[in-house]
């Protein structure tokens, strides 16, 4: 049996075609016509996927985008005509999967639904991500920090998972507006404006990181302070490289303005 699609369309003349197209394709589909019909067929009886074009429904494509993640993590595509791109952004913010602007092709619209099924599909099974003292709980959605909950929204939720589920790994910010956002294009200010907000609730800041770590011109990792230098076990603030024992703030070697038993001329012979 296919992917089953619930398709909501008020117009039901594009929505009879919508339903016999995608069966043609191999879907399962089931219709409605408004919004608070895709939210009961939703619940009893969940779709793989959601193609909402409801233009005039009284909840408006926003609110039924929130109260769809409210309850579903079902993949969710928005058609319809928008008032530019902050319309849409705005719709992939809330929860959307993807955003199709109309006049578009079922050519276009049906490979689109298939590669957000396939990202569903390729996804790992729920993981747990630990690095260091976060843990990131993707089934359940929940990321702690040292055993205590962060209060992030779902996008910065969303960051965070992508990028706990690749530890140490440079990842573009061009990449995270694509996987994250569902976005191929648009401003990467937005990602810069979004990783500033979670490096905020993680207690660090770009230029005193803990776990977030920013590669000048290339993007950003996630990796634990510690980790990212080899210097795990050092005491907090200590300089790297500094030897453990040494005084913070006194350079190796030098001691009084002469060399002294750090590996230079001059130390005391051993024994």
């Amino acid at each position: 049996m296919g992917n089953q699609v619930l398709v909501a369309e008020s117009d039901p003349v594009l929505r009879s075609s919508l339903v016999r197209d995608l069966a043609a394709a191999g879907f399962v589909t089931r219709s409605c016509s408004t919004g608070l019909e895709a939210l009961h067929l939703l619940s009893t009886d969940p779709p793989d996927a959601v193609l909402l074009e409801l233009p005039d429904d009284e909840l408006g494509p926003e609110q039924l985008v929130s109260m769809i993640r409210a309850v579903s993590q079902v993949p969710v595509l928005v058609a319809g005509a928008f008032d530019g791109e902050p319309a849409m952004v705005r719709l992939i913010e809330l929860g959307a999967d993807d955003v199709i602007a109309r006049p578009s092709s079922f050519e276009y619209l049906l490979a689109r639904l298939s590669a957000v099924l396939r990202r569903c599909r390729s996804a790992p099974a729920d993981p747990v991500h630990r690095i260091g003292g976060l843990v990131v709980d993707v089934a359940r959605r929940v990321a702690t920090l040292d055993d205590q909950p962060l209060p992030l929204t779902r996008l910065e939720f969303d960051l965070l998972a992508h990028l706990a589920a690749r530890p140490g790994e440079v990842v573009t910010r061009r990449e995270l507006l694509r996987e994250v956002w569902r976005h191929s294009y648009g401003d990467e200010q937005t990602v810069h404006v979004h990783l500033s907000w979670l490096r905020r609730k993680l207690g660090e800041t770009a230029t005193a990181p803990r776990y977030l770590h920013t590669v000048r011109g290339v993007g950003v990792k996630l990796e634990r302070l510690d980790q990212a230098t080899g210097l795990a076990g050092l005491p907090a603030g200590l300089p790297a490289g500094l030897p453990a024992g040494l005084p913070a703030g006194r350079p190796p070697g030098r001691a009084g303005g002469r060399v002294t038993g750090v590996g230079g001329r001059g130390a005391a012979p051993a024994g």
